[in-house]
């Protein structure tokens, strides 16, 4: 069963035990526009106390804001799972994101009235396949237009995230945003540092790897949200940059066109590399001086790395996705030297964790400015030839091989090591015996 079947299977049910089930929000959206929806949600009058009653797999997870989540039986492969949501008219938003107070209603008109935009307040009917719309979703979903429910000014009051879900919305579908709701999302910009630091993290992210990045920046731009959430990406604006290396244009243009590069579905540290990579450049900027010199951005990657850092934790990511974004933006200047690496450099290059993203935030920026891709194809047919074997050998001594040959354990470890590996990377030696002779040869023992 799948997870359309699933939800219909819910509505059914519901309806058989005397009550009104509809699929409701995002999937009828989808439906109607012909994506596969992400997942499906059921509007009912049933209260959350029948709901369980009804579904023995449930769990009341938003109960008290009459949300119920529905699974499949266990052992029927992958579960399914489905929120119920009781009709429901919310009273007061003190916290700018839930009701004060749920009142639950037997009528579908006054619960989509307390939902976001148009678009994702149409029902369908699963047995007659009717739509019902209440609040002219339809007719925005053919004019492609992203409109609040009632006055814009309520339902952003309601939670300030849906600013960003408008745009959000408006770049996936290359929609534009009613004239009126736009005007209450500059009005009320400032007002999103209310949201948690995790739902904006999320919601940019989402408007990053849906397939619409750029034009989801842009978006954030026009709407001063941007700036308000990350003012160091709004410093790009107007920082030029050297001509034969970047005839695109300044850095903001620059990562426009990175952005559009963006596939959906890609992985969020690399579209966050990506937005990240040049932020130290504002900072670091230099103008050209003398006939002869150029645009200069000194110490922009260690200055970017530190930025990058602080935009992440201020945005509480993962310290793994932290040190992979930052890594991204630490190492995107290294490809530049990849025809004069030594084998060893190029080798502890393409083991970075993740590498696949380090490959393509680099290829993004050539053909983002200068266009040449002859250093992205060197390490493709580099990868391509050699054996990982080669690429990560096997450790030829340890720790306790030198301390059998007498050396005492300390700081030199680490540079015996290193030495070893290095020699072995660079095909200098491929054997034990060459490594001990190696290590007997450049390195005296301790008291020796």
């Amino acid at each position: 069963m799948d997870a359309r079947a699933f939800a219909e299977e819910i509505c059914r049910t519901l309806r058989a035990a005397g009550h009104r089930a509809y699929l409701v929000g995002g999937c009828v959206r989808d439906i109607l526009l012909e994506r596969e929806p992400a997942d499906y949600d059921v509007a009912t009058d049933a209260t959350p106390d029948r709901v369980q009653q009804l579904f023995a797999h449930s769990l009341a997870v938003g109960a008290k804001f009459g949300v119920v989540v529905v699974t499949s039986e266990p052992g029927s492969g992958d579960a399914l799972q489905v929120e119920v949501a009781t009709f429901r008219s919310d009273v007061g938003y003190s916290d700018g994101r839930h009701p004060d107070q749920v009142v639950y209603t037997k009528s579908p008109e006054e619960d989509v009235k307390r939902r976001d935009f148009t678009i994702n307040a149409l029902l369908l009917d699963p047995e007659t396949r009717e739509i019902l719309d209440f609040v002219g979703g339809q007719k925005d979903l053919r004019a492609g237009i992203i409109r609040a429910i009632g006055r814009p000014a309520d339902r952003f009051r309601e939670d300030k995230l849906r600013m960003l879900r408008g745009v959000r919305f408006a770049a996936r579908f290359r929609y534009a945003i009613e004239a009126s709701t736009f005007t209450a999302i500059l009005k009320s910009a400032g007002d999103i540092h209310q949201v948690s630091a995790e739902r904006v993290r999320d919601e940019l992210t989402k408007i990053l790897t849906e397939g619409a990045a750029r034009r989801g920046l842009e978006m954030l731009d026009e709407t001063r949200l941007l700036s308000e959430l990350l003012p160091e990406i709004s410093a790009m604006k107007g920082v030029e940059q050297p001509p034969q290396f970047h005839p695109e244009g300044d850095v903001w243009t620059h990562t426009l066109i990175m952005m559009g590069g963006l596939p959906a579905g890609c992985s969020p540290t690399l579209a966050w590399g990506v937005l990240l990579h040049d932020v130290g450049k504002p900072p670091t900027f230099k103008p050209a001086t003398g006939p002869n010199g150029r645009i200069r951005f000194d110490e922009h990657v260690e200055v970017g790395m530190r930025m990058a850092e602080e935009i992440c934790r201020r945005l509480r990511f993962s310290n793994d996705d932290v040190a992979q974004i930052v890594a991204l933006v630490g190492n995107h200047m290294r490809f530049k030297d990849v025809p004069e690496m030594k084998p060893s450099t190029l080798k502890r290059l393409v083991r970075l964790e993740r590498f696949d993203e380090h490959l393509e935030l680099h290829r993004l920026d050539c053909i983002s400015s200068h266009g040449h891709l002859e250093n992205y194809e060197m390490v493709r047919q580099f990868l391509a030839a050699t054996p990982p074997a080669q690429v990560r050998p096997p450790r030829l001594v340890t720790g306790d091989d030198l301390i059998s040959l007498g050396y005492r354990p300390g700081p030199p470890f680490q540079a015996i090591l290193e030495a070893v590996e290095e020699a072995q990377l660079n095909g200098k030696i491929s054997t034990r015996e060459g490594a001990l002779a190696l290590i007997e040869k450049s390195f005296k023992r301790s008291g020796s």
